[in-house]
């Protein structure tokens, strides 16, 4: 059974393409067959994994608007195990096109159904936004990755996208779940990182992941080479930390869907599995203003 995660966050700069590109290819050397999809038009997910989104004759555009099948936008990667779906700049006009199609907050979900049983899992890369290609990928989603940036205002609009979290499981996907935070771009050797990163931990609780991502040259440089940092440098510390988060993705999912075949344990995302509601508030301002001047 298909884990379709999306990756999220209407923040720009908090490593949501990094995040997508890197735990797909993780989570792809590991075996598990992973796709991605850019619905980001910006396309940087697309250049990362080696492909010039100008050449994308068939990408996400051209799936959301009904002109080609899911399929027949898939791209094969240099990664084993890992395909994408591109993204190019006409994604731009795609949220005005699709504004009175009839249901067009499933539209994507509508697309990768036909692809469910082709992967374990399907990786979104969404837009810095809370627009119409978000809730597409919100809706299409089981659960959502929000990557948070270690500094002062990593928490500032965090509300608006759990609301829209909210709205999304309340009228178009009742079973989307918070997959976890993840904390990115860390540096320990700043004190306001580790007030953040405590913070995060304060109101997030069980859900943020245990793996950091932290501040990593290496990391920052695979992009600019078309490459995931595990194919870029296997052994830099910005590679070992996405295989972390990758492992973590991996023990919450494929070990309960197995315990639950078995018998032996709850299904993913029970009651049991999930956390309580102070995992959906966010601190204020103010809270973030105490914890600095602390």
């Amino acid at each position: 059974m298909v884990k379709i995660i999306a990756i999220a966050n209407q923040k720009g700069g908090v490593g949501k393409t990094t995040t997508a590109i890197n735990l797909a290819a993780s989570l792809a050397v590991t075996e598990h067959r992973t796709l991605v999809v850019d619905m980001d038009p910006q396309a940087n997910c697309t250049s990362g994994l080696g492909f010039d989104p100008r050449m994308a004759v068939n990408s996400i555009y051209e799936v959301v608007i009904g002109s080609i099948s899911a399929q027949s936008a898939t791209q094969s990667t240099e990664v084993p195990y890992l395909n994408l779906i591109p993204a190019n700049i006409n994604l731009v006009g795609a949220e005005f096109e699709i504004i009175d199609v009839p249901s067009r907050e499933c539209l994507l979900a509508r697309a990768l159904m036909d692809l469910h049983t082709q992967y374990e899992f399907i990786i979104i890369d969404c837009p810095p936004s809370l627009g119409l290609l978000t809730v597409n990928a919100l809706t299409a989603a089981d659960s959502v990755i929000i990557p948070v940036q270690a500094e002062y205002f990593a928490l500032e609009g965090l509300g608006q996208l759990l609301n829209t979290i909210k709205i999304v499981r309340r009228r178009l996907n009742p079973n989307l779940d918070i997959e976890g935070v993840l904390l990115t771009l860390f540096d320990a050797r700043l004190r306001l990182s580790k007030q953040v990163a405590s913070e995060i931990k304060r109101y997030f609780g069980s859900r943020v992941f245990r793996t950091i991502v932290r501040r990593n040259i290496r990391l920052a440089e695979a992009p600019s080479f078309g490459k995931p940092v595990v194919l870029y440098d296997a052994a830099c510390k910005g590679a070992r930390n996405y295989l972390a988060v990758a492992q973590e993705v991996l023990q919450s999912n494929i070990t309960p869907r197995l315990a639950n075949l078995t018998g032996q344990g709850p299904a993913f995302g029970s009651p049991s599995n999930s956390s309580g509601s102070k995992a959906f508030s966010t601190p204020s301002i103010s809270d973030q203003k105490a914890a600095s001047s602390s």
